[in-house]
């Protein structure tokens, strides 16, 4: 049986990444939001009738971003940015991505702690294999760099990396993510067997041959 995330409430912190600059506090902000946003107090339900936030504008409308400051892009981030840009383009889908990919560094998956160190775990993260022709061009995104969605993705990594986890979409050990599309052959990874993915229809609705979401994988 297909789980069920922890709350319904998650769903427009996580689709529409509102909650991930909104719900920011001096405990736990390393630097200023890069967009000038609603204070916590003034957020609301996003239903289809209210009326967008400007971060949500910019989601819908890339060409409204203006680039982070150089301030606001560590390696870290870029790191984030990296990997989740190389699994997908579409916003939704990188939010997520993202999350599994913080959970990992907080948990200490394979005892990895960093963004890099877990981008770069061998046999993980597809684009990043040694083998892989795509690593270059992925290496050489920097904060500067037009490609576009690019920026977009920037702010996505920034945003989850500085949100509280209390938005956290799925729970902690989720850390995993399978993508039919993405595999030759038909070849599926071996710890997919016997494993049930985790409902996200509640957050997002995602074509599950793009991306399925595991939790309590070891």
């Amino acid at each position: 049986m297909i789980r069920k995330p922890k709350t319904l409430r998650l769903f427009c912190a996580v689709v529409l990444c509102f909650a991930a600059v909104s719900a920011f506090r001096p405990g736990n902000i390393r630097q200023p939001s890069p967009l000038d946003l609603p204070d916590a107090s003034d957020r609301i339900s996003m239903l289809p009738e209210h009326p967008l936030t400007p971060f949500q504008e910019a989601l819908n409308h890339p060409r409204k971003l203006t680039p982070l400051l150089p301030n606001f892009v560590d390696s870290e981030t870029l790191w984030l940015a990296r990997a989740i840009f190389s699994e997908t383009k579409r916003p939704e889908e990188q939010i997520l991505i993202a999350w599994v990919i913080r959970n990992r560094v907080e948990t200490g998956f394979r005892g990895k702690v960093t963004y890099e160190d877990v981008v770069l775990d061998p046999y993980q993260f597809s684009a990043f294999m040694s083998n892989s022709e795509e690593l270059p061009f992925y290496l050489s995104l920097m904060a500067s760099s037009t490609v576009p969605g690019w920026q977009r993705t920037l702010h996505i990594a920034y945003n989850i990396r500085q949100v509280g986890d209390n938005y956290r979409p799925f729970s902690e050990e989720t850390r995993h993510f399978y993508s039919e599309r993405s595999m030759k052959d038909n070849q599926r990874p071996e710890w997919i067997e016997g494993q049930n993915a985790i409902d996200i229809a509640p957050i997002v609705h995602i074509d599950e041959r793009r991306f399925r979401f595991y939790e309590g994988i070891s």
